[in-house]
């Protein structure tokens, strides 16, 4: 079984650096056997990145109105979809896109799991809102669950 988690974002636009911000506390926890990896969500390299994992966990930042900062959406996908162009992310292009590619091109892996937090503030500068950095314990140990899981082996 092969797992990664992947960060989406730019930790240099506050809310946006959710992703990173996770990643960074798996490496420091080691979990074994699962990869990590840190990208800007261009569909391409997410494609890339996921392609030959059984298991892929991303952590995202989204953008909602009204906003709920700190909210935790999990979105599961465990089988080849279509039409989700278009879902919110704090990127020019949404996941949407990426698991549109992945499934034309049958790259998708088994169980790609969606970690998306309410974001409240996406303008230049470093540190999470404190209701965001407050949810990355929280996050860290649904990504852990998702990797070690049965339905992961």
């Amino acid at each position: 079984m092969t797992a990664i988690v992947i960060g989406i974002g730019n930790e240099f636009r506050h809310d946006d650096g959710v992703g990173p911000a996770v990643v960074k506390k798996l490496a420091e926890l080691g979990p074994p056997d699962v990869s990590l990896a840190v990208t800007d969500g261009e569909p391409s390299r997410l494609v890339d990145l996921w392609s030959e994992a059984d298991v892929a966990v991303l952590v995202d930042a989204v953008r909602n109105d009204p906003v709920h900062p700190g909210k935790v959406h999990e979105l599961i996908v465990d089988r080849p979809v279509g039409g989700l162009a278009g879902t919110a992310s704090s990127h020019g292009l949404g996941l949407g896109e990426a698991i549109d590619l992945a499934v034309a091109l049958e790259r998708m892996p088994r169980r790609l799991v969606i970690l998306a937090v309410e974001g409240a503030d996406f303008t230049v500068g470093t540190g999470l809102t404190p209701e965001v950095a407050a949810v990355i314990d929280r996050i860290v140990q649904l990504a852990i669950r998702e990797v070690t899981a049965p339905h992961a082996a």
